[in-house]
């Protein structure tokens, strides 16, 4: 295992060994319940035992400045603006001088591009479906709440890269530029990242002021 600390938030069931992995899902804090945890069965299978309750929003138990790299992807998008900010400046107290943050997470620009040169008349129903922006139902009664509750699909908001750099910045992100998938300039990154969740998305790459 790598002596230094790398952490990856919203994970959701990735948990690759020598991370520390943190989710904030209701439903992982629910198994973690003793006893009690045991009967959940919502999903076909548990988290990870290496995965911990944590919400990046509330910060997460870590001490500041102890981190060589932070990860998360498709998370900050499931955020809304004001909780993504939060986000980033948590994000940056627990990075060490000089430390990493790498995220990748849809592309508004790309999405946008996809919906004017689409010709078809369902154009605006493609965007609004890929995009996560539209809901064709509305959620009902306890049981239609209770489960917008125990879960996190929805898009509160979508980034572009010029707009989600000029965010990193001013949290105190420094070099902050557009990645691809196995790019880091530390290799340790590619133990974590996952081909699928980068393809058409939006990938950065910054660091903390060291």
């Amino acid at each position: 295992m790598n002596k230094s600390k790398y952490v990856q938030y919203g994970c959701g069931w990735s948990a690759p060994n020598g991370w520390q992995n943190f989710d904030a899902s209701p439903t992982l804090r629910f198994e973690r319940l003793p006893f009690i945890g045991r009967l959940h069965t919502k999903n076909k299978s548990r988290f990870p035992n290496n995965i911990e309750w944590g919400d990046i929003i509330k910060g997460l138990p870590l001490p500041q400045n102890s981190c060589k790299g932070v990860y998360c992807s498709h998370i900050l998008e499931h955020l809304s603006l004001n909780d993504f900010r939060i986000a980033l400046r948590n994000t940056i107290k627990i990075l060490e001088p000089g430390g990493i943050f790498r995220l990748v997470l849809p592309d508004l620009e790309l999405s946008v591009r996809n919906y004017i040169e689409n010709p078809s008349n369902d154009a605006s129903l493609e965007f609004m479906n890929e995009t996560s922006l539209g809901h064709e139902t509305r959620a009902r009664g306890f049981k239609g709440l209770l489960k917008v509750w125990l879960g996190n699909n929805l898009h509160l908001w979508m980034w572009d890269y010029k707009s989600i750099k000029l965010e990193l910045e001013h949290a105190g992100f420094i070099e902050v530029r557009r990645a691809t998938i196995g790019d880091s300039y530390d290799s340790y990154f590619g133990t974590v990242e996952e081909l699928g969740r980068w393809e058409n998305c939006l990938g950065v790459e910054c660091r903390k002021l060291g």
